[in-house]
């Protein structure tokens, strides 16, 4: 269901333009592949697969892009090699901060695992305040280009692991220091999100928000458990709740008491397009549930995931949705008030981000369309004409 408005089809340099809200986005996914020579070379870190940048980057998103999850998994041991001293997560997060920003995005949710970067000896408390220090920087260098963004950092936790309580008092020891919420992330099958209960229910009790990876390459068994047992504010992908959804050959719809329970509590579905087509969740961005899932007016929102291994970015997710699904300005619009609508900030906050943010910026974008419009009809000749 694509907006009927006059607003049509946008530009990839209005696309780029937009202001856009992210919530679904590795750090340890998002490095640029010049970076991690370069990190690799000051560290000694010696099992780069390609030491030329160009050719590294296509060794990623060639080896990302095999259709297992588990595959998609195994590219994070290189990234997060080189990320294991101070000046490189400082360098990582200032970096994904203006690169995010460059790329029109205005607020920000970033989630690594600290328990992942303590190899060269770090804290755990050391490795939070290196990333908020480069979140800051890169907030700073965006100002300097005119560019707005502000960045939060989630703490995640491995769900094969057993660190989950501890990183959950971390997020919550950080949680006003530019930490605003808590995640659990890798492979699904064998580790369900029931297995770190106790970390849940601290953060209930202290207040605190989180996400969990659900319904990525598993099914609604890890939707459910992460909301009915877990208690999540947002699903990580939930793409899987379209298990859940009937679609009759007379084109009616039917939802299963799970797809209404997400729909009607208004649950966020961080749903990440090229990443899921990756990991064999979508066979192709026409075929995305999401298309399905924005008609039917769930609390979708467009992320990224990866951008080095999807190879992908904020404004490349919304060019494959426009082209797949007709999407407009006003589409683009109700997809970041969304994400704003589910950040983990205080509510003023959010609401002066749409109001005062995200919503001019796509009127000023479809003031555009109009004028043009008007000089295209208005008759007008050039005195060159």
């Amino acid at each position: 269901m694509t907006s009927q408005t006059t607003a049509n089809t946008p530009t990839p340099d209005q696309i780029h333009r937009a202001p856009k809200v992210l919530l679904h986005d590795h750090l340890d996914g998002g490095l640029r592949p010049a970076t991690i020579v370069e990190l690799a070379h000051a560290t000694g870190y010696s099992q780069l697969p390609e030491t030329d940048p160009e050719k590294l980057g296509v060794w990623f998103r060639e080896a990302a892009d095999s259709g297992s999850l588990e595959r998609y998994l195994e590219t994070f041991s290189h990234t997060v090699g080189v990320m294991q001293t101070r000046d490189a997560l400082v360098r990582v997060a200032a970096e994904c901060a203006e690169d995010l920003a460059g790329d029109g995005v205005v607020y920000a949710e970033v989630r690594y695992a600290p328990e992942q970067h303590l190899e060269g000896g770090l804290s755990l408390e050391e490795v939070v305040e290196a990333v908020n220090e480069g979140f800051r920087e890169g907030e700073c260098r965006a100002r300097e280009r005119g560019l707005r963004i502000r960045v939060g950092a989630l703490l995640t936790a491995m769900r094969h692991a057993a660190r989950a309580l501890e990183i959950a008092e971390l997020a919550n020891r950080y949680r006003d220091l530019g930490v605003v919420g808590f995640d659990i992330a890798g492979a699904e099958a064998g580790y369900p999100p029931t297995r770190h209960l106790d970390a849940f229910e601290y953060l209930k009790r202290e207040n605190n928000h989180f996400t969990i990876h659900a319904g990525e390459a598993f099914g609604l068994p890890s939707i459910w458990q992460a909301l009915q047992w877990c208690g999540a504010d947002r699903l990580g992908h939930g793409v899987r709740i379209i298990d859940d959804i009937q679609v009759h050959e007379d084109g009616s719809v039917e939802l299963g008491r799970l797809a209404s329970y997400v729909r009607d509590k208004r649950i966020p579905l961080e749903l990440c397009p090229s990443s899921n087509l990756q990991t064999g969740a979508a066979s192709s961005y026409a075929e995305h549930p999401i298309g399905l899932l924005r008609r039917l007016h769930f609390r979708a929102t467009v992320n990224t995931d990866n951008r080095l291994m999807s190879h992908t970015s904020m404004s490349r997710e919304f060019e494959h949705l426009v082209e797949a699904f007709g999407y407009t300005l006003d589409d683009m619009q109700w997809f970041s008030v969304n994400a704003m609508k589910s950040a983990f900030i205080p509510f003023d906050e959010r609401l002066a981000m749409i109001n005062d943010v995200i919503k001019p910026g796509y009127a000023e974008l479809k003031s555009e369309w109009l004028f043009r419009q008007t000089a295209s009809t208005s008759g007008f000749v050039t005195p060159e004409g």
